[in-house]
């Protein structure tokens, strides 16, 4: 290149942002990536603050609307994305992200219900669930009903006053993992004109669809198989019904509630291989309850999938696949120490709460103080066991050795 082509840099005449001091230039500078780039992962949209053409364009933004953005706690492309196929996944046309499945559960009570409503929960609900209603809803004036969560459908419609509000469902319940009716229970719902709203985290999208049933609300963790990392907080709500989003979203909004891009991403990422890995689950934790059942400690597994656990009828019939989540219930004459020695001998078995993960968990859990001894016969010691993707003989191998724990003890 001759000395006439070279750039003459000290003779190019300056603009108006290179004059500017370079604090500025950093925040103000031009550069603009060109358009038509995709990838299978969407970007990842970092933002509080929406950046908008004109006034114009700012005054006439919806923050209800996808059609476009207004703040970065309405949402940004990376959570309309999560929204739309979540809304998909579970069957339905609407869905909003929350921090956490318990902050989802929070939403809908909080939407639907007011000073001297009522909410009916399953006698089998999500702990911290009952505790939302014992000690915060009570407060406000709005009571709750426990329902024994096997019950038929009449034995619900007498539970029905005028104050009724809203029903949760929970298929199965949390811990001993029993199957309700789904369609007796909503049915009556329905025909009293109360809300329905079920934890559907086991389904987890893949073993059951709710809308399908009749049900009005699906309230997910995310936290558990759709992450499927072990290392994401997040809840969604979805909806069929348009009206029924308006006050969720309204509610949501007036609550503050957000979900950061980067936790967006993981679970983003997560749903590419939910279907294999939900499957993977369940293979294994049936096989393994399978194993369990013939172990002479063991009294009860309590599976949805396995016949003789509480409302197997209805799993067979409302659902195409089953969690790797279930619980074992350990003999009568097992006491809770020797309980606790089993759980603490497991060494592929981690303890810790939560699931859905890659890496199985055990949890000794005391059901003689959770439930009511009228609706729970056994006195033995109960261990809710979360399989993750370890390799099943491995796993069945370890309960094993950690059964000699028992015996030596027994």
């Amino acid at each position: 290149m001759s000395s006439q082509q070279e750039p003459q840099l000290d003779q190019k005449p300056q603009s108006s942002s290179e004059m500017q001091h370079l604090s500025t230039r950093l925040q103000h500078h031009p550069y603009q990536p060109p358009i038509g780039f995709d990838a299978v992962e969407p970007g990842v949209h970092h933002a509080s603050t929406v950046i908008f053409p004109d006034v114009a364009t700012m005054r006439a933004r919806d923050w209800r609307s996808k059609a476009g953005y207004t703040y970065g706690l309405h949402g940004t492309p990376t959570t309309f994305i999560l929204e739309e196929r979540l809304a998909a996944l579970d069957g339905g046309r609407h869905c909003v992200l929350c921090p956490s499945g318990l902050s989802a559960i929070a939403l809908v009570d909080l939407a639907l219900l007011k000073q001297g409503d009522t909410v009916l929960l399953p006698g089998n609900v999500y702990g911290p669930s009952r505790e939302l209603a014992e000690r915060f809803l009570g407060d406000w004036g709005i009571q709750h009903q426990i329902y024994d969560p096997l019950c038929p459908p009449e034995e619900l419609a007498r539970l029905i006053t005028p104050q009724t509000k809203l029903l949760w469902l929970e298929a199965p319940g949390s811990v001993t993992m029993e199957m309700p009716d789904l369609r007796g229970l909503i049915t009556v719902a329905r025909q009293h004109g109360i809300h329905t709203a079920i934890d559907a985290t086991w389904a987890a999208g893949v073993a059951l669809q709710p809308f399908d049933l009749g049900i009005d609300i699906v309230m997910q963790a995310l936290t558990k198989y759709q992450s499927g990392g072990a290392d994401v907080l997040m809840g969604s709500v979805t909806t069929r019904d348009d009206t029924l989003h308006e006050r969720l979203l309204l509610t949501h909004m007036r609550l503050g509630l957000g979900v950061g891009g980067d936790d967006v991403a993981k679970v983003l990422r997560g749903l590419h291989s939910l279907p294999l890995r939900y499957h993977a689950h369940d293979a294994a934790a049936r096989r393994i309850a399978t194993w369990l059942q013939a172990q002479p400690q063991v009294a009860q597994v309590l599976h949805p999938a396995l016949p003789g656990s509480p409302g197997h009828a209805f799993w067979a019939r409302d659902c195409g696949a089953a969690a790797g989540l279930f619980s074992v219930v350990f003999r009568d004459e097992i006491e809770a120490a020797q309980v606790d020695a089993f759980v603490e001998a497991l060494r592929l078995f981690k303890i810790g709460y939560s699931w859905g993960g890659p890496v199985s968990l055990a949890v000794p859990y005391d059901v003689q103080a959770m439930r009511p001894a009228e609706r729970w016969p056994h006195k033995g010691g109960l261990v809710r066991l979360a399989i993750g993707l370890e390799d099943a003989g491995d796993l069945i191998a370890d309960l094993k050795q950690a059964m000699q724990r028992l015996i030596s003890t027994d």
